[in-house]
């Protein structure tokens, strides 16, 4: 140990703890930094000298050496030190093995700070980046060579290892030196890593490098030291004498030349060959560069703006880019930065990042956040023609720098500079080291784009391959959060570079990943996924949906050459689409929140009889696309989950439901019969329980039930006003609007058959378009095996059934069913379980015999065996508790196929026959109960059944129902009315229905809901299927319908509730009128006389009328306005109520001139005329000047007005009057009809019409 005394002499008298620190130090560079042909040199490529171990006196050498640079190294740290009495013995040194292996936290290691410094740094790094918090302090010392890595890295390497280095600014005078760390931070990778790296350094500053004395026998890499101080080329061209090089091709010329850089473009791997181009230009022309091989190490040293030199550069040709000539490096080409032409001298230095030269860059400088919002949204890019919707623009090509503050997708790419502008980098590349919150960046020749995409930020910036981006300055904060990483990270990018989309379709699909992770990936699954690449599902998923609803086609294929080195430049970025109405994707617990908080009540300021009586049942449609009436959210809505039967804690038990990962929701489906006039049925294909599908267009209902005793509607928060609150939300949308975008088996043996099914000739289209891009065999396995994930994806919440366990099973043919209701049932076979079950029964004819099975045929093609057309045997099934659920799939006239797994007995599908006594003839059919594990398959095309028995005989329409004689009848209307009914307790037993046909001819059907759940869908503009109800007649002879114990209601086809037009009513004469029972109809006549008009303000506070003097403090006072006219059309007489804006229309008066007799009304709050023909009678003064306008106004032109009505029947129809006439000595009876008593709800003046 003579050589660790002489390096303790050299010190003088220490401390017992600085001498132990030095005796640390030295033994650590002993070990880790002595022989020169040890493990770090043979990885850098072996020993400079290789006889140097066999020579004598090599071992007394290399401890001279030791000691040397030791001596070195702790000259190095007291200079760095912020201790300048003592030495920093809290510092130890650390090999690159221990780092990796120990250090699990990022951490940030600075000699030169004190502990106020760092507390300094620490708070300045957190309020800038707020959430975040900064890099933890460590006294660790790092010394090691930079060697040149794989790919182009820097690499840190002793004795022990290497670890990969990060520079801002990096010398190539730095590589193969040994260096000293002063300033940096380590970032430790996750336990899942990107390749073999369990880590970075990030190398803040410049390195220290150890002197050549250390040099001389310790330090000399392979390849030498890089290029010493002040050695210039000799005879370096310009770019302008370069660029003349290139068009006169010498073989084996090599050049050297010098310029500065104009662009850099990022590193690329193609056929597995690394390589990267840099530009360099003067002020007239450009000559590309091509870096290859050993040199990949300048990648981080070339920056845009600075000056440098490149020797031993040969000319070269690439075939794939137009055979145009570039510079290409070779095996002895050296790069000089900072380097000053001169016509005497040729001198080169190097500029380090504390004292930085200013860039002088092609544009006046890099723009920061706030110079691009001021600047480039006020000039927005260049539009083109509108295509698909959207607008088509021109990018423009800038600079410029930033701090990262957020990572909005570190797995696609996307990021936030500065808060404001958004960052996408998928069009490149994917660097090793990803950016982090406080970064900070220098960005050239990216483009950017103003609101590409409604889900990120308005402006946009994007790197294509011509884009070159820098990180100035390390973050000094931790790294990105779980949250921020995408699902299946790289993935999406990955497809980008394969299938060349656009940058707005591309930010569109990102939208959508990020969506289906949160709203089909649990949260916190119970149980380990089954398959780990779960997430990679979600980003295909993301991508095939994009492709199926995405209009723009594709650009064909990139052209990666053209794309780095054309000029003019052209690349996909060029131009982008932009559409604000792109569909958003929503969860189902999104969409649930969003309705359940909407208000119900109408715009408007209403009294208290209106708002309570308003809320005892309102309801109120949404469209998902706003182009079609009123909309959730302005941009049109998608909706991902799967279709499944309803659950046992369903609301709705008549309706099938929707269902991710967040929540489900009850909906309400058709779909389009396969008839020529091509209507509209309820869902009646089993086939798509199990079925990833994606929503397109739907309608989002919510009928809420309140009883409520309300001031006014200003009073609405308060609860104490509301007894009882019940709101249901549900969705209605039809099979044609659906996307599938993962099969259930049962619907892949259907599409696979040849069943034409909603959404399958976009399935089979997407099919060939996967199978034009995927030529080679491996894109064809992967994409085959992600297909396979994605079908696990969709069946997790599939019905369970042992597809090879034996079966028994029996097609029948559902001929009625009854309505779900309470009934009373025995659960698990015993008295004591009994109790009330939601249950239902069906008919079915029965096809043919129970066949056994050893697997579950599902809803294959029906064999012979299974079929007895001589056979008309009738079961009823009977289904209650979960076997209900079958409820909303099963449609008479279809046909099924029922199973019984895990059995292969007969007689389980056979039917109890009902007991009768000796000599009764019974007509009752067989009873089978359905089991909760019974499935039942849909047999969408039973070729081998008659005709006869495969179609369903037309229900009957209203009119018919009016016109018949039959006690039960089943027929089909719209829905016009809906009417909530109240028992004696003010509590809702049932609702009325009005429904009519195309005549316009109505039916009153009353439903009674005390023991049947409340069925979803009864709304205005909806059809519905009645059946089993028994036709009867009122006292007054009126028609209407009511429910017995085996009816049953059905929404056959949806109307746009949101824009719902009732059908024309039709046209009558009064004398016609009043003898039939039409309830609505349009009448055209004049008008006889004003009876009486009423104008007044009320107050919906006090709930009485309005007074000058008011004291109520709200200000809630409505302007009322009522008239009773005489109507004749030449066959009787009518008396005729209007209301609201029909007075206005009547009267004559203009809206300025409405407004101002409502201002005159105000004053005195009420005024009534009775103008009853020629004798005048008013309730005020007769010298009122208001009174006397009004007066003209009913005896003027009013009088004799040609008009067509739409008016209703009122309920208070008087009977017929038998007046006496007395003629001479004789007197005569006759009966008198009383004038039809209407209400008007649409007038329009005959001249107008």
């Amino acid at each position: 140990m003579g050589s660790m005394q002489r390096f303790l002499d050299r010190f003088g008298p220490s401390s017992e703890a600085e001498s132990v620190w030095l005796q640390n130090l030295f033994t650590f560079i002993h070990k880790h930094l002595r022989t020169p042909g040890g493990p770090a040199h043979s990885a850098a490529g072996g020993p400079a000298h290789p006889a140097a171990a066999d020579q004598p006196g090599a071992g007394a050498s290399c401890d001279q050496g030791v000691c040397e640079l030791s001596v070195c190294v702790v000259e190095k740290i007291q200079e760095r030190s912020c201790l300048r009495s003592s030495r920093p013995v809290s510092y130890r040194p650390l090999c690159v093995s221990e780092l990796l292996a120990q250090q699990h936290l990022a951490c940030v290691s600075n000699l030169s700070w004190s502990t106020n410094q760092h507390r300094a740094w620490a708070r300045e790094a957190e309020l800038s980046l707020a959430g975040q918090r900064s890099l933890p302090r460590v006294n660790l010392l790092l010394i090691g060579w930079l060697r040149a890595g794989r790919g182009g890295e820097w690499r840190l390497e002793d004795g022990s290892g290497s670890v990969r280095c990060e520079l801002t600014s990096p010398s190539p005078q730095w590589m193969n030196r040994l260096v000293f760390l002063p300033h940096w931070n380590y970032i430790p990778h996750d336990a899942l890593g990107r390749g073999q790296d369990r880590g970075h350094l990030e190398l803040i500053g410049s390195p220290d490098l150890l002197g050549p004395r250390a040099e001389l026998g310790l330090a000399t890499g392979p390849g030498g030291a890089g290029p010493e101080e002040g050695a210039g080329p000799d005879g370096a061209l310009s770019v302008r004498e370069a660029a003349g090089v290139l068009r006169t091709r010498v073989r084996g010329q090599r050049v050297s030349v010098w310029g500065r850089v104009g662009s850099v473009r990022p590193l690329l791997e193609v056929s597995g060959s690394c390589f990267f181009f840099f530009c360099l230009e003067d002020q007239q022309q450009t000559v590309p560069v091509l870096v290859k091989g050993s040199r990949l190490w300048w990648a981080q040293c070339v920056c845009v703006g600075v000056s440098v030199c490149v020797t031993a550069l040969r000319v070269c040709v690439l075939r794939r880019w137009r055979g145009n000539g570039v510079l290409c490096v070779t095996d002895r080409s050296e790069m000089h930065t900072g380097y000053t032409h001169s016509e005497a001298t040729h001198t080169q230095g190097h500029t380090h990042p504390e004292d930085p030269e200013p860039l002088p860059l092609s544009t006046p400088g890099p723009a920061h956040s706030d110079q691009l919002l001021m600047g480039l949204e006020e000039a927005e890019p260049e539009e083109l023609p509108v295509q698909s919707g959207g607008r088509i623009k021109h990018s423009s090509v800038i600079s410029y720098q930033g701090t990262v503050t957020e990572v909005v997708n570190e797995g696609a790419g996307l990021y936030l500079l500065d808060r404001k502008v958004g960052l996408c980098l998928a069009f490149q590349p994917p660097a090793r080291r990803k950016l982090r919150p406080g970064d900070q960046v220098e960005l050239h020749q990216v483009h950017f784009l103003y609101r590409p995409s409604p889900d990120f930020p308005p402006s946009m910036l994007c790197c294509c391959l011509g884009s070159s981006l820098r990180v100035s300055a390390f973050s000094r904060v931790g790294g990105a959060s779980k949250e921020s990483c995408c699902p299946g990270d790289g993935v999406l990018p990955l497809l980008l570079l394969q299938s060349n989309r656009g940058v707005d379709q591309y930010l569109w699909t990102c939208s959508l990943a990020c969506q289906l992770a949160h709203s089909l990936v649990p949260a916190e699954p119970l149980h380990p996924p089954l398959h780990p690449p779960l997430p990679h599902c979600v980003c295909l998923l993301s991508w095939k949906l994009s492709e199926m609803l995405w209009t723009q086609r594709g650009r064909g294929q990139r052209d990666i050459y053209s794309e780095m080195l054309d000029r003019p430049h052209r690349c996909p970025l060029d131009q982008y689409q932009v559409d604000p109405s792109v569909p958003q994707l929503l969860s189902v617990s999104d969409v649930l929140q969003s309705l359940q908080s909407s208000s119900l009540l109408p715009p408007g300021v209403l009294s208290s009889s209106q708002v309570n009586s308003g809320l005892s049942w309102s309801y109120r449609t949404l469209t998902s696309d706003p182009r079609r009436g009123d909309s959730l959210r302005p941009r049109p809505l998608l909706l991902v989950g799967v279709l499944q039967l309803p659950s046992e804690r369903s609301e709705f038990t008549q309706s099938l439901e929707l269902r991710d990962a967040t929540a489900s929701v009850s909906c309400i489906v058709t779909e389009t019969t396969e008839e020529e006039d091509g209507g509209q049925r309820s869902v009646f294909n089993t086939a798509w329980i199990g079925s990833l599908v994606c929503v397109r267009s739907f309608t989002m209902v919510t009928e809420r039930f309140l009883q409520s005793d309300f001031p006014s509607c200003r009073h609405l928060d308060q609860n104490c006003s509301m007894s009882n609150r019940t709101c249901r939300v549900y969705l209605q949308f039809s099979l044609d609007h659906l996307v599938i975008l993962s099969p259930s088996v049962a619907m892949a043996t259907h599409l696979r058959i040849g069943g034409v099914e909603p959404g399958s000739d976009d399935q089979q289209r997407n099919h060939r378009e996967e199978e034009e891009d995927d030529d080679d065999e491996g894109s064809c396995l992967k994409k085959r095996r992600c297909d396979e994930e994605l079908s696990s994806v969709a069946m997790v919440t599939a019905p369970e059934g042992g597809a090879s366990q034996p079966c028994v099973s029996m097609v029948i043919r559902v001929e009625s069913k009854g309505g779900v209701a309470w009934r009373n049932a025995v659960i698990g076979g015993s008295c004591e379980g009994a109790g009330l079950q939601l249950g239902f029964s069906a008919t079915a004819l029965l096809i043919g015999p129970v066949v056994r099975w050893g697997r579950d045929p599902k809803n294959q093609p029906m064999m012979e065996k299974e079929v007895n057309p001589e056979r008309e045997e009738k079961v009823l099934l009977q289904f209650s508790g979960v076997s209900s659920r079958w409820f909303p799939l099963l449609q008479p006239g279809s046909v099924y196929r029922l199973t019984a797994p895990n059995t292969q007995d007969p007689s389980v599908l056979i039917g109890c026959s009902v007991a009768g006594q000796k000599g009764v003839e019974l007509h009752a059919d067989s009873s089978l109960q359905v089991r909760p594990d019974w499935r039942f398959h849909t047999l969408t095309r039973p070729l081998l059944l008659p005709h006869t028995w495969t179609q369903a005989p037309p229900p009957s329409t209203v009119s018919q129902v009016l016109d018949c004689r039959s006690e039960v009848v089943t027929f089909q209307g719209r829905v016009t009315e809906r009417v909530s009914l109240m028992d004696r307790r003010e509590q809702a037993s049932g609702v009325r229905l009005t429904v009519c046909d195309q005549s316009g001819r109505s039916l009153c059907v009353y439903l009674d809901l005390t023991h049947t759940p409340y069925p979803p869908g009864l709304l205005p503009g909806n059809q519905v299927l009645l059946s089993g109800f028994l036709r009867r007649i009122s006292r007054s002879g009126s028609v209407y319908c009511s429910p017995s114990p085996v009816s049953c209601i059905t929404v056959t086809s949806l109307g746009d509730c949101s824009r719902l037009a009732p059908p024309p009513a039709p046209s009558m004469h009064l004398a016609h009128w009043a003898s039939s029972r039409t309830v609505e109809a349009q009448v055209k006549g004049h008008l006889v006389c004003v009876l009486h008009l009423q104008l007044q303000w009320s107050c919906s506070h006090r709930g009485g009328e309005y007074e000058q003097v008011c004291s109520s403090p709200c200000g809630s006072a409505t302007f009322q306005a009522t008239a009773r006219l005489v109507f004749d059309d030449g066959t009787a007489e009518a008396h005729v109520w209007l209301s609201g804006r029909p007075v206005q229309t009547v009267l004559g008066l203009a809206d300025s001139q409405w407004a101002g007799l409502q201002r005159a009304v105000r004053v005195r709050g009420h005024i009534h005329v009775f103008p009853g023909g020629r004798s005048l009678r008013t309730d005020g003064d007769t010298e009122d000047v208001l009174l006397h306008f009004l007066l003209s106004l009913c005896s003027g032109d009013v009088i004799g007005q040609q008009v067509i009505l739409t008016c209703r029947k009122r309920t208070n129809q008087s009977p017929a009057e038998v007046r006496r006439f007395s003629r001479g000595d004789r007197d005569f009876l006759t009966r008198r009809l009383r004038p039809l008593q209407l209400t008007c709800s649409h007038l329009e003046l005959q001249g107008d019409s």
